[in-house]
């Protein structure tokens, strides 16, 4: 790779827009937890459990998930969690993260809301002290559970409001359609609430529809297959509707066969709002920057200027002020002109 290229990508400043601070747990760091809150793993080494991580689809990779987050019982725990992917990000140059939470991942487990929100705002709080990092964090319902479980985990969450900027929709995605959770989703946007969804990663191009028109959703989580459908498509790109693509995700959970085959440069051609983020970084092989890094090393048709419109993309899909965006966009310029025109 072009040596400024690699330097511009990693300098630039970023927003990421899609990240499961679960998916952020290293194996380390699982161990960590697990001797301090005396939880017993099925795996007996570091280097047992990351060989553990070869996964077929997104359901394999969720098995794992669920059973690393086991590890989380107090709010020192999502504290401790949340702080060590803004040490990350921070030097990935991430200036905005906007964090995904499962709280139902971790109430079934007897774990109190208000534990799993207050470990990840403190985190927050400290990041931006730290290192001037902005973060707000999304609550996320689990779509393989119940409508009517997500609607108590909403009201179980409102008392914490003021710590959370909106709601999203994860997990196993084949055969729980956004439609399932229309009731829930009207709920959160009458308490004034942002809505975003996962749709279209294995899920056909009919979930982003339906999560655009019945859940309203504002950035569409993935999204990659939508060039099945060209109208769908031309929507997006009419709309300005944020794609927030995953690249090694989609890599390891067996969406594309290599990120040489990802369509990230045809989504980019037809005009859509695309960002790279990382999603489950601990699982998937890497964090923003690296993303970054091998996508453009494998799609060698990818420009400074490709990268630039995804910074761009990024402030520009994110829940923040216009002034804040303005601000990056500035020191995003800045950056180009110190890297790319010495």
């Amino acid at each position: 790779m072009d040596p400024k290229l690699e330097s511009l990508l990693r300098q630039m400043p970023k927003a990421e827009l899609h990240l499961h601070i679960e998916g952020s747990l290293e194996p380390e760091m699982i161990f960590r937890l697990a001797e301090r809150n005396h939880v017993k793993l099925a795996y007996d080494s570091v280097e047992a459990l990351r060989r553990a991580y070869a996964f077929t689809d997104l359901q394999s990779f969720l098995d794992i998930y669920y059973a690393g987050a086991s590890v989380l019982l107090k709010a020192e725990d999502f504290f401790d969690l949340a702080f060590a992917y803004f040490q990350k990000a921070a030097a990935d140059n991430v200036v905005h993260a906007e964090i995904f939470f499962d709280p139902q991942t971790h109430t079934a487990r007897g774990v109190p809301i208000a534990a799993v929100i207050e470990g990840l705002e403190h985190a927050c709080r400290r990041a931006h002290a730290e290192w001037g990092l902005s973060a707000k964090l999304i609550l996320c319902f689990l779509r393989h559970l119940r409508e009517d479980e997500a609607m108590a985990t909403l009201e179980e969450a409102l008392p914490h409001r003021k710590h959370f900027i909106g709601v999203g929709l994860d997990s196993s995605e084949r055969g729980h359609p956004p439609e399932k959770f229309a009731r829930v989703f009207a709920r959160c946007r009458e308490a004034g609430l942002h809505v975003v969804a996962h749709a279209g990663e294995e899920g056909p191009p009919e979930y982003i529809r339906n999560a655009l028109d019945l859940l309203k959703a504002e950035r569409i989580d993935h999204g990659v297959r939508c060039v099945e459908d060209p109208a769908l498509v031309l929507r997006l790109a009419r709309e300005r509707v944020p794609l927030t693509v995953c690249p090694l995700s989609n890599v390891k959970l067996r969406v594309f066969p290599s990120l040489a085959a990802h369509n990230l440069p045809a989504l980019l051609a037809a005009g859509l709002c695309v960002t790279i983020n990382s999603d489950d970084p601990a699982y998937f092989g890497g964090y923003v920057v690296q993303n970054y890094l091998e996508t453009f090393g494998a799609l060698p048709q990818l420009t400074a200027e490709h990268a630039l419109t995804l910074a761009r993309n990024s402030f520009e899909a994110s829940f923040v002020p216009a002034a804040e965006k303005a601000r990056w966009g500035a020191e995003l310029e800045a950056v180009r002109a110190r890297v790319m025109e010495h």
